[in-house]
């Protein structure tokens, strides 16, 4: 039986049974080594399916959730929050909600000491993320000395010395000039390339050049995407 990474079937979401719905029968599936983009204009429930994929919603966020959203073909109902962080990685619009310390290389260790992994594990987590994403330079900088692009990447290092399969990229390019959103696109090619998952969720359709197949979300519903926003 094939297993995606992530698979959202007959999905709806109001906050409240007095309340409409946020998003209605929405069904999805991301493959392993795929990029999905998914474009929609503000208010469209950009947010609120982002915060089902990786299982703030409802475990963090409540609301009535229907129908089923699995990873790996496993139920992620099933799963709590610590449990998803090591599968599913989100990469927010500002890099500054994301940047805690003043040294790139504790940001990146930050993640996995939360999660106990032993001291040799996180060097070689830093060592093979900052070498894959071509960022060794940047090791030992301050995050607020660096562009908002290489900030940004630096915000993706963190999420990426967890191991996760899956990335989700929130609008991730919104405050970033051309540069910086070369960067980003750069890296998620080369996770691509490694077999990772990439979800991107945008408003701006340039931003989703990368994608391997993109889906509108219009009014709660997702639709394949025909080349007009409205």
């Amino acid at each position: 039986m094939r297993h995606y990474a992530l698979e959202a079937k007959n999905l709806s979401f109001r906050y409240n049974q007095n309340s409409p719905y946020i998003l209605k029968n929405i069904d999805f599936k991301l493959q392993k080594g795929e990029i999905v983009g998914i474009v929609g204009l503000s208010g469209s429930g950009k947010s609120t399916l982002i915060q089902i994929m990786n299982g703030v919603i409802p475990k963090r966020i409540p609301g009535l959730l229907e129908g089923s959203i699995c990873f790996n073909g496993e139920d992620m109902a099933e799963k709590d929050l610590s449990c998803l962080a090591k599968e599913i990685g989100t990469i927010f619009q500002d890099p500054d909600c994301q940047i805690l310390f003043p040294c790139a290389e504790d940001e990146m260790a930050f993640g996995p000491e939360n999660l106990c992994y032993d001291p040799y594990t996180i060097i070689e987590r830093i060592n093979s993320t900052t070498k894959m994403l071509a960022i060794e330079p940047l090791r030992y900088r301050n995050p607020n000395s660096v562009s908002g692009g290489e900030k940004q990447i630096i915000a993706l290092a963190s999420v990426l010395t967890l191991n996760v399969g899956i990335m989700i990229f929130d609008e991730s390019m919104s405050f970033i000039d051309e540069r910086g959103k070369g960067l980003i696109k750069n890296a998620i090619l080369k996770l691509k390339e490694q077999g990772k998952s990439i979800l991107m969720v945008e408003h701006d359709l340039s931003n989703l050049e990368v994608a391997d197949h993109i889906f509108l979300l219009k009014n709660g519903t997702l639709e394949a995407f025909k080349g007009v926003i409205e």
